[in-house]
């Protein structure tokens, strides 16, 4: 949804999209290693995308890495570090980044114990977000009720779903756990991994259970 937003927009030209997979630091339940989450997004993109990619930097971090920084860190390797993009001619433009986010994340930059308000001024102003609308998330709402999302409106895409799309990794997780089908819900090379691997099946969900394996 977000490509087909691009190639019928005038103004900008999408150049590619990462993963960058959090690090096992991050405060979350349920999710799985951060190597195993690398490889399944590498799996996800190998042959079923021409501009999707991963990034592992993030994920390989020794402590959990904010939004904004991780935006920063993307804007240093292909800003500073390669140039930009090389046009046709040889001359160089900066590469426009945005943070692409579903409706929920959003929503949750209201809480101001999860979002530092200067984070989300660096983020919103410095960088843009493309939204994509989720059920039961009113975006447009949420933007004119909380005073910083507002005041860069500007640089906020609002991807509307011609189809929705409920699903989610927090279901996929579930459903694993259930002993439920995830046929057609994540690429099958995914879902071979996932098995194979017996991810999300036992009761070591939690983020200090994984450093403690591995570090302690």
């Amino acid at each position: 949804m977000a490509a087909d937003h691009f190639n019928g927009h005038a103004k900008y030209e999408l150049i590619g999209g990462y993963f960058s997979p959090v690090s096992d630091y991050y405060q979350k339940e349920g999710l799985a290693p951060a190597h195993h989450r690398v490889r399944m997004c590498e799996l996800a993109t190998e042959s079923d995308s021409a501009w999707l990619m991963v990034d592992s930097w993030e994920a390989l971090q020794a402590s959990y890495q904010r939004t904004a920084v991780v935006l920063d860190h993307f804007d240093d390797e292909l800003n500073k570090n390669m140039g930009g993009m090389t046009l046709p001619d040889g001359s160089k433009r900066e590469i426009r980044i945005l943070l692409l986010a579903g409706g929920d994340l959003i929503e949750s930059m209201g809480r101001k114990d999860v979002w530092a308000s200067e984070d989300l001024h660096h983020i919103l102003g410095q960088y843009g977000c493309m939204v994509i609308e989720r059920t039961g998330s009113d975006v447009w709402e949420f933007l004119l009720s909380h005073d910083i999302l507002y005041e860069y409106k500007h640089n906020i895409n609002v991807v509307k779903q011609v189809i929705y799309n409920d699903i989610s990794s927090s279901k996929v997780r579930l459903f694993v756990k259930r002993k439920m089908s995830i046929k057609y819900l994540v690429p099958d090379a995914v879902m071979k991994y996932i098995f194979s691997n017996s991810l999300y099946s036992t009761k070591l969900t939690r983020k200090r259970d994984y450093v403690s394996f591995a570090f302690d």
